[in-house]
């Protein structure tokens, strides 16, 4: 029976989650609607992706910033 139980707990926790995931999305959605009625969509992407590369990078600033030169000096 502890093993039904357990299912039981896991089913529950799992579909909380899904909708907590649905939620966040809708959320995220209604966020991005809402900024690209007043910037460039593209604008916000690239924003979003260098945050991204920010964050996984961490400490490494330096390491971000000559990577954004070398983009830089790529762009026509």
């Amino acid at each position: 029976m502890a093993v039904k139980a357990e299912i039981e707990q896991f089913v529950e926790d799992y579909l909380r989650i899904e909708g907590e995931k649905q939620l966040l999305a809708e959320e995220l959605k209604a966020l991005f609607d809402d900024m690209k009625e007043k910037t460039d969509v593209k604008a916000l992407k690239a924003a979003i992706r260098i945050a991204k590369i920010r964050s996984r990078l961490g400490d490494a600033e330096s390491e971000m910033e000559n990577i954004l030169a070398v983009v830089d000096g790529k762009v026509i």
